[in-house]
């Protein structure tokens, strides 16, 4: 429930429904505004009637809110959420790039590709310590050394670290070393996973699932949010259809209809999206013109030797190429390329 404050409630009697809220056993959230003090109650309905809110004297409205996912709507947080991942932020009027190989190989194609990214412009660097792969005779990573190195890496060249958390038992491991823990589109609905890691002080990165409507991943980032992580950067990565003539199918539309319903920043993966490098750079600059806040991109420092998901990295001079292309098109939509 939305719990609307006249503008002349002092704090004394703010906290003292606050308190209420929270004695009946239900969720206080304190959102103070320009002009009125919001309050909201998550839990059961029915509890909250007891209450009896609406006949206090300082309480202008109360308005359930409509949306299955309570913390993550615009309903209750009507501001955009800006989550700050190391010295960056996602979100606001800023366009982000997380760019970086699919897997940490090796130390040196690991450092040879962050250069590369970051000359061109990227703002983060991405890599899988940990990959989940359709086949057990796949490259799985390197694990903890993995980890090593793509810390070190990103500490040389400023950039912070985002990898990918796949299981419980890994997560006190990736987050020592990663700036942005990243929930894969497979451990979308790994429910145990996301109450995990919304525990953790860390900005979380979450990947729409391979099959998922967009309120199912609403709803994965709302068991983040509800477990205490306010920080949770959304990505659209592409969804399997029934076309085959590309990896998946990149659901652009839900970029905006995202903004619409949440707070939190959205970005595409146009890499997994399209599964076909000759792709990566249009579909991209469509992300920058219907609204995403940023990209995550593969780049490969040689995608004809990488260990995965070569066919869809990005050579140096693709990457360059796409830095150069984002620019005019960020601006046109009234952000700033950073």
């Amino acid at each position: 429930m939305i719990i609307v404050l006249k503008p002349e409630t002092p704090p004394e009697v703010t906290q003292e429904l606050l308190d209420r809220i929270a004695e009946k056993g239900l969720t206080p959230l304190h959102m103070p505004g320009s002009e009125r003090v919001v309050l909201g109650a998550l839990g059961d309905e029915r509890v909250l009637a007891e209450l009896h809110l609406e006949s206090h004297p300082m309480v202008e409205s109360v308005k359930p809110v409509l949306a299955p996912y309570k913390l993550v709507s615009r309903e209750l947080h009507p501001h955009d959420t800006i989550v700050r991942i190391g010295k960056i932020a996602i979100g606001g009027g800023a366009f982000r790039v997380i760019a970086g190989p699919c897997a940490v190989e090796t130390e040196e194609q690991t450092r040879n590709t962050a250069r590369i990214v970051k000359e061109a412009g990227a703002s983060a660097l991405r890599g899988g310590a940990y990959k989940p792969r359709t086949s057990p005779y796949g490259f799985a990573g390197h694990g903890p050394e993995g980890l090593k190195i793509l810390r070190e890496v990103g500490d040389e060249f400023g950039l912070p670290v985002v990898t990918e958390v796949m299981e419980i038992a890994d997560l006190n491991i990736v987050a020592e070393y990663a700036d942005c823990l990243q929930i894969g589109a497979r451990n979308m609905s790994n429910f145990a996973l996301l109450r995990a890691v919304g525990k953790v002080d860390k900005p979380v990165l979450l990947k729409r699932g391979m099959a998922a409507k967009i309120e199912e991943l609403l709803l994965a980032a709302e068991y983040l949010l509800a477990a205490g992580n306010e920080q949770v950067v959304l990505c659209e990565r592409g969804i399997r259809t029934f076309e085959t003539a590309t990896r998946n199918t990149l659901d652009l539309n839900a970029v905006p209809y995202i903004k619409q319903k949440t707070h939190l920043p959205v970005v595409v993966d146009p890499s997994h999206g399209t599964g076909m490098r000759d792709l990566v750079i249009p579909m991209s600059l469509a992300a920058a013109a219907c609204g995403a806040d940023g990209l995550m991109v593969e780049v490969h420092e040689n995608p004809a030797v990488a260990l995965s998901d070569g066919a869809q990295s990005l050579y140096p001079e693709g990457f360059r190429e796409l830095m150069t292309a984002l620019a005019p098109v960020v601006h046109a939509v009234g952000r700033e390329l950073a």
